[in-house]
């Protein structure tokens, strides 16, 4: 008995000292150690959490183009430069004011999506492309029968491809401003550094 009460105190001081090294250590070993176990609580727990949550693969997204920017523009001045295009579709500006996002979102922002079952023109939405890299997010301009035609706010022209219903990933729910910056630096110094 005496044993076992010695192997929990033991096992207490190392729970202790873990704790410790994690929370209150400033040494650059506990930082590294922080970011490690930051990196696995997001990438294994909260991400996953959040698909299941919000009911699509990529619950979050960094824009990293300025496709849907309104650079600046109030509405009405953004629509009076590009409304043309959108009154082709059929979609006046009565109709774009209420749409989410009808003043677009920037580079650096971060989406937060919800699953792509129920779609209607307006829906800003995200799609994996077989001509990009990376998955991309524009608007719903119109439907054909089985597929969107679908835009960025900030082009000249639709996308050059229609979009299917499986390739569609989510649609944006809401917006946060500018903390995708953090993993568009990240990127970008681990492209220069060769990975």
């Amino acid at each position: 008995m005496v044993k076992k009460e010695h192997i929990l105190k033991e096992s207490d001081g190392y729970i202790k000292k873990i704790y410790h090294f994690i929370f209150y250590d400033d040494s650059a070993l506990s930082w590294i150690v922080n970011i490690i176990l930051a990196f696995l609580l997001v990438k294994f727990i909260i991400y996953p959490g959040l698909a299941l949550l919000l009911g699509s693969s990529l619950p979050l997204v960094a824009v990293i183009s300025g496709s849907m920017e309104h650079e600046g523009l109030n509405f009405d001045n953004w629509w009076e430069a590009n409304g043309a295009w959108y009154e082709e579709q059929g979609i006046t500006k009565e109709m774009f004011e209420e749409y989410r996002f009808k003043n677009g979102f920037d580079k650096g922002d971060v989406i937060v999506l919800v699953g792509a079952e129920k779609i209607v023109q307006g829906d800003v939405v995200v799609y994996a492309s077989a001509s990009h890299a990376y998955p991309i997010i524009h608007r719903v301009a119109n439907f054909n029968e089985d597929s969107y035609i679908i835009k960025g706010d900030n082009n000249d022209e639709s996308d050059p491809y229609a979009v299917a219903d499986e390739q569609l990933i989510g649609k944006a729910l809401y917006r946060v401003v500018k903390i995708g910056w953090i993993k568009i630096w990240f990127a970008q110094l681990l492209s220069l550094i060769g990975f």
